[in-house]
């Protein structure tokens, strides 16, 4: 029965690490940007697109 008691207070100490990490983090900013992951995507379309339409203009000017 000790061995729970035991457990269950290395448990709550490594949650209680976590959870301070967690906020010291919030803290100096790790979550901040919300706006760039939901356009990462978009951007990387268009990059690929415009690679696309030069390589395109370059063999449709060496032909």
């Amino acid at each position: 029965m000790s061995v729970i008691y035991v457990l269950l207070a290395i448990s709550i100490s490594v949650a209680i690490l976590f959870f301070i990490a967690f906020v010291v983090s919030v803290r100096q900013g790790q979550y901040d940007d919300a706006y760039t992951p939901s356009v990462r995507m978009l951007f990387e379309d268009e990059l690929v697109e415009e690679s696309t339409e030069n390589n395109n203009q370059d063999r449709s000017q060496t032909e």
